[in-house]
């Protein structure tokens, strides 16, 4: 009994603290119906939370993605008729990943980057939910990636000091595997003016790092063992094949500099406007006021379980929104509804097989059997989906897959509610049906 009270404590702490976290700012609702009308206004109370130096009052809104909250809608277009053919691809790929970087300085979670051939032209489509300054957006994406390699500075001039070796000097760079370890490294080829600049600053700073530096910011930190010459070097480290790929990807995107040109861009409003969203909230009200009718009726007592699992598993849920935070589409909100269903699901199949069980043996015993015989069933659908939400998701970014945010943002909060519904299904409604019996 004192551990089942331990776990009724530990729910009630999760839910107080969610239930703060998922609760709006503020919160207006209208009812309008024949013969009466009634207005209900919310205001949450602010309270300075840091918890281990997060400050959970920044989290306090939900992102909306490009169709909900408008945004910036970006089309640049690559010059790659400078570049050798059999290495646009992987300058494309470079120039993407220094876009995305540079896209998270406006603090954008899931921004949509992604490339598009079309007729021959290759182009860059940016789509930055909530940015309406097109303007600051184009000078800072827009300006083509610049890398330098730099050196440490002194006592009397500390930081970092940018040398004369840049991007320009560097003729390619290529993953390979060290042939004592085994493990990928880093191989960079310099062109005969950048052999001789090179040669120069490794002389002088043996036994110092080299930081390499992509629009300023630090992409890598290499040591220098000795004065290297033939414009050759390797980068080793503790790197997996990803990293090693990644940084890779990120010199050449210095290496082959290309210029963009901004092509398209507009101020993209809301597709669905304030008015259609607090209808849509509204709609999920009575959706869930009727889902409850319906378990109250046909489960009585064990119905009230299921509102209480299902409060649970919505304050939760939300709550993990505006923590991770995710970038909430309308495909995402088809993800969160979708995963509502599933949670109800997980406790008609308890129910039932507890209703079954009871009349077999002790109530106590019954609950038991019924949790774990219904685990299976449970198991196996959640399993199911969590593979087409991964394959949905496609974090391998296989090109024969989608790749467009919104699909993937349906997959992430499916996921995640799956994740949500197991842990209400499984362990509150397990925990207060434990109370109840005993």
């Amino acid at each position: 009994m004192k551990k089942t009270i331990s776990r009724l404590v530990v729910i009630l702490l999760i839910l107080v603290f969610a239930t703060y976290i998922a609760l709006p700012q503020e919160y207006f609702f209208n009812v309008n119906v024949p013969y009466f009308s009634y207005q209900f206004q919310f205001k949450k109370p602010q309270l300075d939370i840091n918890l281990f130096g997060f400050n959970l009052n920044e989290r306090q809104n939900l992102k909306l993605g490009l169709d909900l909250a408008g945004g910036s809608h970006m089309v640049f277009e690559a010059d790659t008729s400078g570049i050798d053919q059999s290495r646009k691809q992987l300058a494309l790929d470079g120039l993407k990943s220094i876009i995305e970087k540079r896209v998270n300085l406006f603090g954008i979670s899931e921004p949509e980057v992604r490339l598009s051939t079309f007729e021959g032209k290759d182009r860059i489509i940016v789509e930055l939910p909530g940015v309406k300054d097109t303007k600051e957006a184009n000078s800072l994406i827009g300006s083509t990636a610049q890398l330098v390699f730099a050196e440490l500075g002194s006592e009397d001039n500390p930081g970092l000091i940018p040398t004369d070796l840049t991007g320009a000097d560097l003729e390619s760079s290529d993953v390979i595997y060290d042939q004592t370890t085994g493990k990928p490294v880093i191989a960079i080829n310099f062109t005969k003016e950048g052999e001789e600049k090179f040669a120069e600053i490794t002389a002088r700073n043996v036994g110092k790092v080299l930081p390499i530096l992509i629009d300023g910011m630090p992409i890598s930190a290499p040591l220098v063992q000795e004065k290297i010459t033939g414009g050759k070097a390797i980068i080793s480290g503790d790197f997996s094949l990803n990293d090693a790929k990644s940084l890779s990807i990120q010199l050449n995107a210095g290496a082959l500099p290309v210029p963009v040109t901004l092509v398209e861009q507009r101020v993209v409003g809301a597709a669905l406007g304030s008015d259609s969203i607090q209808k849509s909230i509204n709609a999920g009200i009575i959706g869930i006021c009727m889902v409850a009718i319906f378990m109250l009726l046909i489960y009585k007592n064990l119905g009230f379980v299921a509102l209480f699992a299902l409060f649970s598993f919505s304050v939760i849920t939300i709550c993990l929104y505006k923590l991770v935070p995710i970038v909430l589409t309308l495909p995402g909100i088809a993800g969160f509804l979708l995963s509502v269903g599933m949670a109800v699901d997980s406790n008609i199949l308890i129910f039932e097989r507890f209703k079954e069980e009871k009349r077999r043996r002790l109530l106590a015993d019954a609950l038991e059997v019924s949790f774990g015989k219904a685990w299976d069933s449970i198991r196996d659908a959640n399993i199911a989906t969590l593979v087409t939400a991964f394959v949905l998701a496609n974090p391998f970014d296989f090109s024969f897959l989608h790749t467009s945010g919104p699909v993937r943002g349906f997959a992430i909060t499916l996921a995640l509610g799956i994740f949500v519904s197991l842990f209400t299904g499984l362990f509150i409604s397990r925990t207060i049906m434990r109370a109840f019996i005993r």
